[in-house]
């Protein structure tokens, strides 16, 4: 039998702020990133954020067979150091910078771009830091960020805590898509050098930074403010590059290093012979090598180890990129050659 209760012994009446969600702050957040937003609109998009979905319509006659290439990241457990360091302005460059240097090796420009934020508790300033971040992002890679979700979710987080996740896309006409099959023995591979770590190896550099302090000096910066340098997003280079040359494969230095990351864009039958002597590894990466007694197979594998992307041309083609590269402001050099490969599988063989 249901029991009834007097309104003498009703509970007190609750509101969702009461279970730690704050809708007006928000809605505050939301009005604050709207001009950060509008800034990284291109043509195409249709509306601005606060609907149900973020509208784009593909210009019409820019690509007579588009394929829509997508993909999606988040920054890993650097961003428990940018928490711990209280530094929140650069991970949403790091959280556009995974997906779109991913998509852009097939030879797509990325359109548009999404974010989910989670958070304990939302504080709209530090939010808005985190996602004009984001907005900066899209703006280096060409792409609207198109909409996004900001989840306030008590008991998920510890105070302070938040997670990033991203959702790239692009598109390329068929005939221009960048695969394997283009790739030969005999192309030459070019390098692009990284801006660090990017935001790949943070579990084991946080594992290595109880072993030193993130106020050690590290040139005219501290360690830390070293190891929150932001992705270097390749976008608009590498656009420019495909543009005007013959590019046969790109692969994206990122999760698994230089070791797992360049025989993604080989066929089989293929080995890329690469020299590292080509490049300069940067004092970051001498810093992790030592102080965590890495050693040097195990750094290719987890880390890009100064080469954030790498391109397979043919070898006439090589000069013109590096040229355009360095007129772009990259640093860009040769850094090896594919060659026959013993086994099926394609791989990575280093060379003095």
């Amino acid at each position: 039998m249901m029991s009834h209760m007097t309104d003498d012994t009703l509970p007190d009446a609750l509101a969702y702020s009461d279970a730690g969600v704050n809708i007006e702050a928000g809605n505050r957040l939301v009005d604050v990133i709207k001009p950060s937003v509008r800034r990284t609109h291109r043509p195409g998009v249709l509306g601005g954020i606060g609907g149900f979905g973020g509208l784009f319509e593909l210009p019409e006659g820019q690509w007579t067979q588009p394929v829509f290439v997508s993909g999606t990241d988040g920054v890993g457990t650097k961003l428990r150091l940018a928490i711990d360091l209280q530094n929140p302005d650069t991970v949403g460059i790091d959280l556009v910078a995974m997906c779109v240097n991913d998509i852009v090796v097939t030879g797509a420009e990325p359109l548009w771009f999404l974010d989910y934020f989670a958070t304990g508790h939302l504080d709209v300033d530090h939010a808005s830091r985190v996602i004009k971040g984001i907005a900066a992002g899209c703006e280096q890679a060409g792409a609207a960020l198109l909409g996004g979700e900001t989840a306030e979710m008590p008991g998920m987080y510890q105070d302070g805590d938040y997670d990033l996740a991203g959702f790239a896309v692009g598109v390329v006409d068929k005939p221009k898509l960048i695969d394997s099959s283009r790739v030969q023995v005999g192309d030459v591979l070019v390098g692009i050098a990284s801006s660090g770590p990017h935001s790949n190896g943070y579990s084991l550099i946080r594992k290595i930074l109880e072993r030193d302090s993130v106020d050690t000096a590290f040139g005219s910066s501290t360690l830390g403010e070293t190891l929150l340098t932001p992705t270097k997003i390749y976008v608009k280079p590498l656009l420019d590059v495909i543009a005007h040359c013959e590019v046969h494969g790109m692969a994206h230095i990122t999760g698994g290093g230089i070791t797992e990351n360049i025989p993604r864009c080989l066929p089989n039958g293929c080995k890329a012979v690469v020299h590292d002597s080509a490049w300069q590894q940067p004092a970051i990466f001498d810093w992790i090598q030592q102080t965590g007694n890495v050693s040097p197979e195990n750094m290719w594998l987890t880390f890009n180890c100064g080469v954030g992307m790498v391109l397979v041309v043919p070898p006439s083609e090589a000069g013109d990129v590096i040229s355009r590269l360095t007129e772009a402001g990259e640093h860009a050099f040769e850094l090896g050659q594919i060659a026959p490969a013993d086994s099926q599988a394609p791989f990575v063989e280093r060379a003095a």
